[in-house]
């Protein structure tokens, strides 16, 4: 890809979605959308530019946002984070509360969310018919397709105890290769919508308790950060929790947000 074509694909994806590329990404870029590229029969990266300004329809921009985007995650991935928020659920049904709503910003293939319903469920359970939703979201519609399927192999699901496995999965024995599909207690508390983190003001409206906008933020360029980061501000209830990734911080971005400890903040 020569490098007048890599910097217009720049400009593009950070206008639609605002990830930021770095200037050695073009190898990375011509990569990932080769495959595109041989579906639609083009024969260079240029053509491929110009077939996607050219469709009004928008859904070859998805495609290639969905191509573009990393998308790597775990059930308990940075479990304190998971430690915190039931924690907090507890404190807070205790307390009376008994409508709670959760955000997951980045939901990738699924774990993130489902493991926060897994924790959230099993924190609230002293206290039934509490009102539990956790909205789950992500640019990328092939993330969202795998997250609606809500089906893991075994090696995916190891980090999840066996008991809450058994709990909330339903185990499907393919061809002697075990798979596991979330269960109707677990998907029922759970939304997933397509959601682009760089297009502000958010249609949403909260109050939120807890949001969780991990690993995504170190694709984002200080401007785009500001504006998620007041977002999130702004549809959080006071004495609401933010949770961004253990790489990420929020240095240098003006915030009313308090600092509790590395990558948990409080409104």
């Amino acid at each position: 890809m020569d490098a007048k074509t890599f910097e217009k694909f720049r400009e593009l994806i950070y206008t639609k979605s605002g990830i930021h590329l770095a200037p050695e990404k073009a190898t990375l870029v011509a990569s990932r959308i080769g495959k595109r590229m041989r579906s639609l029969n083009l024969a260079t990266p240029g053509e491929y530019l110009d077939h996607v300004v050219r469709d009004r329809t928008g859904d070859e921009l998805v495609q290639m946002l969905d191509a573009i985007s990393t998308n790597f995650t775990s059930f308990y991935r940075e479990p304190v984070h998971i430690e915190i928020m039931a924690g907090l659920l507890r404190e807070w049904a205790a307390g009376g509360q008994r409508r709670f709503r959760l955000w997951s910003a980045a939901s990738s293939s699924g774990e993130e969310p489902y493991t926060m319903g897994i924790a959230a469920l099993e924190a609230l359970a002293p206290w039934p018919g509490c009102d539990l939703r956790i909205l789950a979201t992500d640019i990328s519609t092939r993330m969202l397709s795998r997250c609606l399927e809500g089906v893991y192999d075994e090696e995916r699901v190891k980090p999840v105890p066996r008991a809450l496995i058994q709990k909330y999965f339903n185990r499907l024995d393919d061809d002697g290769e075990p798979r596991y599909q979330v269960g109707a207690a677990l998907r029922n508390v759970l939304v997933f919508r397509r959601f682009n983190l760089s297009e502000t003001p958010y249609k949403l409206h909260g109050p939120l308790d807890i949001v969780f906008c991990r690993n995504v933020m170190i694709y984002f360029d200080n401007e785009v950060r500001s504006r998620l980061v007041g977002e999130v501000h702004r549809i959080l209830k006071p004495g609401g929790y933010f949770m961004i990734g253990h790489s990420e911080s929020l240095n240098g971005i003006p915030t009313p947000l308090r600092s509790l400890r590395p990558a948990v903040y409080v409104k």
